[in-house]
């Protein structure tokens, strides 16, 4: 029996339509696709451009919780974020003896819940310019937009850009950074 034509064309075009929206939801981030249906960790263990983080995560015995249920908004700052900090930093916070500082450093870019880019762009509004969160850490983070940007303000004054927004897990969302943001 042969299909219709316009039934074919219908099967066609449906397909695209769903291909589309499964490419949609998926992003590039360091050379490596993130799947919504992967976990935080899942997905940040592929990125190119993350494998400090992805060091400090394991080190700091953080990996069963971002593996976790959430959700969680994880701020990830890349490879040449962590290269912005003064030279050693970084091997001084891998060192066991500081893994309490560096589960400090890291919690405090991760707020609970799910926070879309536009649910933080929305948050600065009805906060007349300026949004404030609170970490897992505890610690205080501000978000204002410049123009179209995104960009997190830590407590020492730093701030970082949001470079790639909502990359959606299937516990939370990611959105790259450009700066490692740090507490008090």
């Amino acid at each position: 029996m042969k299909t219709p034509k316009f039934l074919s064309a219908a099967i066609v075009a449906f397909t695209m339509f769903i291909s589309g929206a499964t490419v949609a939801q998926t992003k590039m981030v360091g050379g490596a696709a993130m799947y919504p249906t992967k976990n935080i960790i899942e997905n940040a263990v592929n990125s190119k451009d993350h494998t400090t983080l992805v060091a400090a995560v394991k080190a700091a015995g953080l990996v069963e919780t971002l593996s976790g249920k959430g959700p969680f908004t994880v701020f990830a700052p890349t490879n040449a974020a962590f290269d912005k900090l003064p030279k050693g930093t970084v091997d001084n916070l891998l060192k066991p003896e500081n893994k309490k500082m560096l589960t400090s450093v890291l919690t405090y870019h991760v707020v609970a819940g799910k926070w879309s880019a536009a649910d933080i762009a929305a948050a600065i509004k009805k906060g007349n310019g300026s949004y404030e969160a609170k970490t897992v850490q505890g610690g205080k983070l501000w978000f204002k937009m410049d123009g179209k940007d995104l960009w997190v303000i830590d407590e020492k004054g730093g701030k970082a850009k949001v470079t790639i927004a909502d990359v959606n897990q299937s516990n939370g969302v990611i959105h790259v950074v450009d700066t490692v943001l740090m507490p008090k």
